[in-house]
This record gives C-alpha cells, structure tokens and sequence, in this order.
C-alpha cells in the first residue's frame, strides 16, 4: 500500500487558501486547463509557494481531492508487464485500494460525487487524467480509440466501487477479491485492448477525439 500524500508544514490559512482555489479552478477547468498560477492568483499568493506547499500540480489535485494513495506510485505496477494482463492487474490493484484502510476515504468520495456537482467533476478528472491515461500510455493503441476505451473502462471500475463498497450489492460485496478479479478482469482487458466491433465506424461530421496526452505541469 502507497503511503498518503504528506502534508508540508506552513500556514493553515495559506494552505486552504490554494485548496480552495485549485478546487474551484479544477472543477471549473480540469486538471489539464488549469495551472499553477491561475492558481496562485486566486490564492492571493506566489506560485512559488503553491509548489512549496503541495510540490506539482498533480499532487495538489490529489490534495483537492484528498486522495489516500498516489496512482503515479501504484500503477507503474500495473503497466510494467505490457498489455498482456493489464486488465486483471489493473482490476487486482484497484480492489487492493478499496479493501484496504484506504477505502473509507474512496467511499466518502462517492458519496460526495452524488450529491455535489464540482465534486463529480474532480473525480471524473481524476479517474481519466491520473489513473487511466497512465494506464493507456504505454499501450499501443489508436488515438482515436482511445478517449473511448477509457470511458469504457471507468464505466466498468466506477460501477464496481458503487455497487460493491458503497450501495453493498450482495453477494457481490462480500465476494472474494479474487473472485471478481476472474470476472471482472477479461472485460476490462477487452475494453483496453480487444476488437471493438463496429464501435470506431466513422460518423459523418464527427471528428474523433485525439487529446490523450499525460496531463502536464501547466504553469
């Protein structure tokens, strides 16, 4: 289990002043639109201190977002083997993630999701630009399918954390973890890497969305 993102030392009051703006500036941008000095700006301090206080962009997120983990620590286990496996390893480490201590927090989360706009946003975000677009990265496949494949992959990860930590659907709730990785896994494998027919036909005026670079330090 990654260790939780530290918290520097300083002023409380400095320190929830950015959150407060990286929140409000994540929610209305996205990780990608925002940067380290818009920020700073609304913070009313220098952008020198944003990175004092939470170090890079992608770790004030995850401060916003108060994350458990760090997916840039875990999920090089995943894609190390190469495409081969990465749905069952993928699988295997988000259950790990949500058995673990760490899983209250993810299911405050959800709750949050539900009932609060911005907070749907920041997790969308999240899941897209910090989980799976690591996860895609190394894959090879084509631009255009990608931003797809990764829908279709949230679509099956989001709904098992909802349906097995926070609504507790039995039996699946108290299913061993390996158990749903044997039955989850192939799915998630075919969503990454499988023959998706007839899902990229053209569509007339429809351009294919192509933007699926790793989010950069914008500052």
């Amino acid at each position: 289990m990654a260790r939780r993102t530290g918290r520097r030392p300083g002023n409380p009051d400095t320190r929830e002043a950015i959150l407060t703006s990286a929140r409000d500036a994540f929610a209305e941008r996205g990780i990608d639109g925002a940067s380290i000095r818009t920020i700073a700006a609304g913070a009313g301090v220098d952008p020198a201190l944003v990175h004092h206080y939470f170090g890079t962009k992608d770790k004030l997120f995850l401060a916003v977002m108060n994350v458990p983990f760090d997916p840039s620590e875990l999920l090089p286990q995943v894609v190390a083997g190469g495409s081969d496996g990465i749905g069952e390893r993928l699988v295997r480490t988000f259950l790990r993630i949500w058995d673990s201590p760490a899983g209250a927090a993810g299911v405050a989360l959800l709750r949050s999701v539900i009932s609060n706009e911005w907070a749907a946003r920041l997790m969308r975000d999240f899941v897209v630009t910090q989980i799976l677009r690591r996860v895609v990265a190394g894959l090879d496949l084509s631009p255009a399918e990608m931003p797809l494949r990764i829908s279709l992959v949230a679509s099956q990860l989001v709904g098992l954390a909802m349906a097995r930590y926070l609504l507790r659907i039995e039996p699946l709730a108290n299913t061993p973890a390996e158990v749903v990785v044997a039955a989850i896994a192939p799915t998630v494998q075919r969503y990454l890497t499988g023959e998706l027919t007839g899902v990229f036909e053209p569509v007339t005026g429809v351009e294919p969305t192509t933007d699926v670079e790793p989010a950069a330090d914008v500052v």
